[in-house]
């Protein structure tokens, strides 16, 4: 029996990857680092922290938390270039309304989390919003998904993680939770078919049946 339904934010619940991608360019501009980054490298692997983002394309960051506080300045500049996938509305308010616990798990700072589900009008949906916050490993880490579960008062085995990438995958499978791919976010099948998920969905409505 599922009782908690935990959802990744980029790429399953909102598309962002033109504004992640426009506010990472801007924000090594503006702090005068190299800025040519292959857009559809870096839209795949959105959904990792920008450490390991800034790695796999061998950029040198020399103060992360800078850049991280200067992406955050500036995001909402170019927030208008993200939207809501379809169905996300209908499908986080028929969960509530079943009386399942709903959450939101991201990378994302947590103040920025909040601000963007705000924006898009979606946090009276939400039980629990896990942002990054200190002391707390990230996806794929089950840690943040274990807080979640505890503050919630659920069992990890009663909870469903719904993502597009593998780090939502392995971050629900070493929780000990079930998991669920989409296909319409920043991975292709064949990766996240390798990540082994319990289901794989091509819309979000099909939650609905599961």
């Amino acid at each position: 029996m599922i009782k908690h339904i935990c959802f990744d934010l980029d790429g399953t619940l909102v598309d962002s990857s033109l504004t992640i991608f426009k506010t990472t360019v801007s924000a090594l501009n503006k702090l005068n680092l190299p800025s040519s980054i292959p857009k559809d490298k870096f839209v795949n692997m959105i959904g990792m922290h920008f450490i390991d983002i800034f790695s796999k394309l061998s950029i040198v960051v020399p103060d992360i938390e800078l850049f991280i506080k200067t992406y955050k300045e500036i995001y909402f500049d170019f927030i208008d270039d993200s939207f809501l996938y379809p169905e996300v509305s209908e499908v986080l308010h028929f969960n509530y309304e079943a009386g399942k616990k709903i959450s939101l798990l991201t990378t994302k700072a947590q103040d920025q989390a909040e601000k963007i589900i705000d924006h898009f009008k979606l946090t009276e949906n939400f039980h629990y919003v896990m942002g990054r916050r200190n002391g707390i490993g990230y996806k794929p880490s089950p840690e943040p998904l274990l807080h979640i579960c505890k503050d919630l008062k659920v069992e990890p085995k009663e909870t469903l993680i719904v993502g597009d990438t593998e780090l939502d995958i392995m971050c629900g499978k070493n929780a000990g939770a079930k998991t669920c791919a989409v296909l319409y976010g920043y991975r292709s099948k064949d990766q996240l078919e390798k990540e082994k998920p319990d289901f794989i969905i091509s819309r979000l409505k099909e939650l609905i049946k599961i």
